[in-house]
């Protein structure tokens, strides 16, 4: 069990973590986008556009993006790729509802799919996508090793997973502030704005418990995964994981 497991949104709270993960993404779905933007200042736009130039060189028809959210990422990914076949899944329905409501405007419907899913236990055949995408999700995952085995299930051979996920820089001058920002700025930016102020520590809680670097891609072999890389991003503070299945 990696430590991002034994983290819980709720301290005190006896349920299952994707249980609370669910709740939590509701409770603070209608904040959620103006979150993401004044956490990361905005830089999380550049973040997806590399991941999804990754996506891209693979040339996908049809691609999973798992802990869709408000569907940042398929709407990015349908943008550079506008005949690829999207499907998006959450555990949130609140998160989802945001996110149909998005593809809706933008006139998407008919390449972007979104729905609520269990991503320990994803509704689709075995290799029924080329790619798996996942942004700032897989801490989140109640089983991350779980969580990979099914999603190489459902990928293709030699399809690859792409993971994007905030990391602990781990430069001795950066280190200090990266703390200070994620452990006092950011919970106290999350009470201010949101109804549910325990998102917000439990963001910077799940960062520094997720598996990082090499015991990140580890894992991913471990769980049927090949050809696996590690690309830092901004000092570190996010990370690039991509893998391929054999």
């Amino acid at each position: 069990m990696s430590g991002c497991e034994k983290v819980n949104p709720y301290s005190g709270d006896s349920r299952h973590k994707s249980e609370q993960v669910r709740d939590m993404f509701d409770n603070i779905a209608p904040a959620y986008d103006f979150m993401n933007r004044a956490m990361t200042l905005g830089i999380d736009r550049s973040w997806r556009a590399k991941a999804i130039a990754m996506v891209k060189a693979r040339n996908p028809r049809e691609i999973l993006d798992v802990a869709t959210g408000t569907a940042d990422l398929a709407i990015e990914m349908w943008r550079k790729m506008p005949h690829v076949k999207i499907t998006g899944v959450d555990l949130s329905e609140g998160m989802i509802e945001r996110g149909r409501t998005k593809v809706e405007s933008l006139g998407a419907s008919g390449q972007i799919t979104l729905q609520t899913a269990d991503c320990l236990s994803l509704p689709f055949a075995d290799g029924s996508f080329d790619a798996v995408t996942v942004a700032f999700g897989v801490r989140n995952f109640e089983n991350l090793g779980a969580g990979y085995r099914e999603m190489a299930r459902v990928l293709r051979s030699g399809g690859m997973l792409t993971v994007v996920e905030l990391s602990r820089p781990v430069n001795p001058i950066i280190k200090p502030f990266y703390n200070l920002y994620t452990r006092g700025v950011i919970p106290l930016f999350g009470r201010i704005v949101s109804s549910d102020s325990s998102a917000y520590r439990y963001l910077g809680e799940s960062i520094a418990a997720v598996p990082q670097g090499e015991a990140m891609t580890r894992l991913m072999k471990e769980s049927g995964f090949g050809e696996t890389h590690s690309r830092p991003l901004t000092f570190g503070v996010c990370s690039i994981y991509t893998a391929v299945k054999e």
